[in-house]
């Protein structure tokens, strides 16, 4: 059984040409599978070779204008071409920060900025890390404690990120940053800041981390980066506005890494459900076995419909934030319970790297986490959609 044939709903998709792309990128990743993203990750690699094949099939890119070498869809493609490499057996971190860096300049950066940035992007020639949380910020992004200011024509910046991906990979990151300039002990300004990965003055330091996917984690440190004056990305001391910009493509973004693991999961749960036969019974025809994967799949395609939608709104201009964060919150939860009954159907099995399965298991809490926890998915409907007190 395929993954198409098993997940297949005209209600996920919010455009006609949906289908056709979820077909493509699909037959993309499967020349490649789970097996080939274990063993980059198995030996430390990047999955480059996956990465520039949906570069070159105009995947990376589909959430991009076209003026500036994109397909010129919206979030509602990329969440598909995220989802179907996935359920493919290849959760790639990076098609996240694809999400955030590339809309935001787009839509704040100066045409020169765009004409230097996002061709490349698009193109999958250049790549961007994204670096915003620190160790003692956390979810509190008024806290955010790394210093821009300015220095004559340019900015210096100064401070710690932690959980930067792939900046070993990255031509530059995007950093959110307080603006010493406009900030004051009441409010924080925060600014964005383009800075070349291999500036003068940063330290990175790998985090030894559970999560196996080709891209590294790292503590990034800068001390006293000088930067020109076009480093600024927008309106200084305007960050937090632009920043929310791609906050809510990677709530769906990271939703759709977690769906397209729990359509790997049952897909392959289903399967050895019907092939594992004890006392000439198939497993799969026990209740005990077939029910917790049904209202597993349940859970699945519910948020995989939320995450839909939550796409949906942002590109239709709308307030995606409430259908974003519970789409991310249900993505997360569903995603784990899928993947738990998938190992557990699998037996001792579930547990052997053969399989495919347990080493995906870190990857999927990590989105219960980040890139918002979940009890700030909860403070957030709490707050705007019950209309209780905020509480923190």
């Amino acid at each position: 059984m395929s993954t198409e044939t098993m997940f297949h709903s005209p209600l996920v998709d919010t455009a006609d040409h949906h289908r056709d792309l979820r077909d493509a990128v699909s037959k993309l990743v499967g020349r490649f599978g789970r097996k080939y993203f274990q063993e980059e990750v198995a030996k430390d690699g990047s999955a480059d070779e996956l990465y520039q094949e949906l570069a070159k099939a105009g995947f990376l890119s589909v959430h991009i204008p076209e003026q500036w070498g994109g397909g010129g869809g919206g979030l509602a493609d990329l969440n598909i071409v995220i989802e179907e490499t996935a359920a493919q057996g290849c959760p790639l971190l990076s098609l996240v920060i694809a999400s955030i860096c590339a809309p935001i300049i787009a839509k704040f950066g100066t045409d020169e900025l765009k004409k230097e940035w996002l061709p490349g992007l698009a193109a999958g020639q250049r790549k961007m890390s994204f670096a915003i949380t620190e160790p003692d910020a956390g979810s509190n992004t008024h806290k955010v404690s790394t210093q821009v200011r300015r220095d004559g024509d340019g900015w210096i910046l100064r401070g710690q990120k932690y959980w930067t991906s792939a900046i070993d990979e990255a031509d530059a990151v995007l950093v959110v940053a307080r603006d010493a300039d406009l900030s004051t002990p009441e409010r924080s300004a925060l600014t964005l800041v383009i800075v070349p990965a291999d500036a003068p003055g940063i330290t990175a330091t790998r985090i030894d981390a559970a999560v196996k996917v080709p891209e590294r984690q790292f503590s990034v440190f800068f001390d006293d980066v000088k930067l020109p004056a076009d480093a600024l990305v927008g309106v200084q001391g305007n960050g937090l506005k632009q920043v929310f910009l791609g906050l809510n493509p990677e709530r769906v973004s990271a939703a759709a890494i977690n769906n397209g693991i729990s359509r790997y999961a049952l897909v392959k749960a289903a399967q050895y459900a019907k092939d594992r036969t004890v006392w000439k019974t198939p497993i799969g025809q026990h209740q005990g076995v077939a029910h917790p994967l049904a209202e597993a799949f349940i859970a699945v395609q519910q948020a995989r419909l939320m995450n839909a939608r939550a796409a949906q709104l942002y590109d239709a201009g709308e307030d995606a934030g409430e259908a974003a964060n519970m789409a991310k919150f249900a993505a997360a939860d569903s995603s784990l319970v899928a993947l738990d009954q998938a190992i557990q159907v699998h037996g001792g099995n579930g547990l052997s790297h053969e399989y495919g399965l347990a080493d995906l298991w870190f990857t999927a809490r990590l989105h219960k986490t980040a890139p918002v926890s979940r009890e700030m998915i909860l403070n957030y409907i709490a707050q705007h959609s019950l209309g209780l007190p905020k509480s923190y």
